[in-house]
């Protein structure tokens, strides 16, 4: 995976350069912005950077010094290195950080799909449920998952990610092992709630866990790799389920018994090893387990941290081990600016949720045998994951947001259409051809994520903000895992007519929010022109404003 990343990486060095959103170096500089060279002119510590000038550099000195910022005994602002050692570097963190995080979200969505599966073999029947029952206990899981967001994201920033994140992970294997002995709906409802509560903070604590080691534009293309998971999971959990399905019988169990169990037993493994895998931060690798040394050497920290701080210097105003209290927390959240980031991530995904969730069930409806069933979801993943890298790496190259990931409603759009007009004598072949063309669909969430993480330009805000967008992303599956309904099964044509309207609304809607942060920017950019170069400069130095109040701070959009 990390070759592959920096095949993708070239073509983003000059990408900043282009973007028309902001007139700074940075989010913070208050300086004009200068061109970058194409492609090697992004690594390496030669040219102007936000803290050439003194003032600046002594200016945010302090504000390391008063959060005791973790790494701040390795700020330099004349610090140098060669574009060449930091790709160098980059690659290290890859290979480090990158591929472990990637693995243990496939741990978390092993669990969050296989119910998927289960339900391919007879597991709602055996257990006194129905399509009605199963969405209830879905929406039980998403309410809690949704529930523990914002607390998991705060017990995170104080205990630190490295100790919280592989905690939970081995608590919800454990838990999901014991979907092998459930007997009713009431023991499926405990679990799946407890499964919510213990899962729910992990995507917002390891979005954040990773703001730590990278820059904001190496960020997007990151998460998409890191969202393959997505797509791996359902690949390799199909091709599991194939087989482990098949020992229904064995020991009197249906084969959906030992599919929680063996995949329990897995994910409990990775929990395990997570928990001397995951250092605190960039400068805090030294452990038994990695090595009395570390991973990096003492040049390769320098490097490391000056060019995050170089790249956002509000990465180094919070301590990692510093908990946002209730007053930082209401701040966050009073930040109305990133409320329509949080609309979209309420909307954008609904459309192919229950598709998703229900396609193994929907062609065990249709005539296809369990086996049959859960082959035919791997097309469908594979091309999920080709389109996700794609689109996120259209939006890098061509720096823009919304316009691109408008492209993923676009593309349900006919599918969908098609679902609703198909005729009931439709032959299975074709309907399965429109299911899998439709979960193909450019993945826009890595945009997103990335997107509100840019924007939050603070760690308070970055911290909370991640959790809030993904409280409004499980709103949105909760509203998503009602829509497909019992009585409308196997074609599922009401719901379908419904999925059919949100999509054009998601369209329409990606459009507003870039004529909204287009607005913001020109209200921002009317008020910092008309100070004097001496007054911005003042500004920068002293303003009490902070994260994206600032003034000479500029939307991306």
């Amino acid at each position: 995976m990390t070759s592959e990343l920096k095949k993708l990486e070239v073509s983003e060095a000059d990408l900043e350069a282009k973007d028309n959103n902001s007139p700074n170096d940075t989010a913070n500089s208050g300086r004009p912005s200068k061109e970058i060279a194409p492609e090697f002119e992004d690594y390496g510590s030669a040219g102007d950077h936000i803290f050439s000038d003194p003032s600046v550099a002594e200016y945010w000195r302090r504000v390391y010094e008063k959060a005791r910022y973790e790494n701040r005994h390795r700020f330099d602002p004349e610090y140098r290195w060669t574009a060449e050692e930091e790709r160098r570097l980059v690659r290290k963190i890859d290979a480090r950080i990158m591929v472990w995080a990637w693995i243990m979200f496939c741990a978390l969505d092993m669990h969050r799909r296989n119910i998927n599966r289960a339900i391919s073999d007879n597991m709602l029947a055996e257990i006194g449920m129905n399509t009605n029952d199963f969405n209830y206990g879905q929406t039980i899981f998403l309410a809690c998952f949704l529930a523990a967001e914002l607390p998991s994201g705060l017990v995170s920033k104080k205990l630190g990610a490295d100790v919280w994140i592989p905690t939970i992970m081995v608590g919800w294997s454990i838990t999901a092992m014991s979907q092998a002995f459930l007997k009713n709906r009431a023991g499926f409802y405990a679990i799946k709630a407890l499964l919510g509560l213990l899962m729910g903070g992990f995507i917002p604590d390891i979005v954040l866990w990773l703001t730590y080691f990278y820059k904001s534009r190496e960020l997007p293309l990151r998460l998409a790799w890191f969202w393959t998971a997505l797509s791996t999971v359902n690949i390799v959990g199909s091709l599991l389920a194939a087989g482990i399905l098949q020992m229904r019988g064995i020991n009197g169990w249906g084969g959906w018994r030992w599919l929680f169990l063996i995949e329990g037993l897995l994910t409990t493994l990775v929990g395990l090893f997570s928990w001397v895998l995951m250092p605190p931060g960039p400068t805090q690798t030294r452990h038994w387990f990695r090595g009395k040394n570390g991973w990096f050497s003492e040049h390769e920290e320098f490097i490391l941290v000056n060019r995050l701080l170089r790249d956002d210097p509000s990465k180094g105003d919070m301590n990692n081990r510093q908990a946002v209290g209730p007053s930082l927390l209401f701040k966050a959240i009073r930040d109305w600016e990133m409320w329509p980031l949080y609309i979209i991530g309420l909307t954008t995904y609904i459309p192919p949720g229950p598709p998703a969730n229900y396609l193994s069930y929907i062609l065990r409806q249709i005539g296809f045998s369990v086996f049959e069933a859960n082959l035919l979801a791997i097309p469908s993943q594979f091309l999920f994951a080709v389109n996700l890298l794609a689109v996120t790496w259209i939006s890098r190259r061509v720096n823009e947001r919304s316009i691109i990931s408008s492209s993923s409603n676009i593309w349900i759009f006919p599918w969908v259409l098609s679902l609703v007009l198909l005729p009931d004598d439709t032959s299975p072949w074709v309907r399965y051809a429109m299911l899998t063309g439709l979960l193909s669909y450019p993945y826009c969430h890595a945009i997103l994520v990335a997107w509100n993480a840019k924007n939050s330009n603070a760690v308070r805000t970055r911290a909370v903000s991640a959790a809030l967008y993904n409280m409004f992303v499980q709103s949105g599956n909760i509203i998503a895992s009602n829509i497909y309904r019992d009585d409308d099964k196997p074609l599922y044509r009401r719901g379908n007519r419904i999925l059919l309207g949100i999509t054009v609304f998601n369209i329409v809607l990606f459009y507003f929010v870039k004529a909204f942060y287009i607005w913001r920017n020109k209200l921002r950019d009317r008020k910092w022109n008309a100070m004097t170069p001496e007054e911005q400069e003042n500004y920068v130095l002293t303003t009490k404003d902070e994260g994206m109040q600032r003034l000479d701070f500029r939307f991306a959009h």
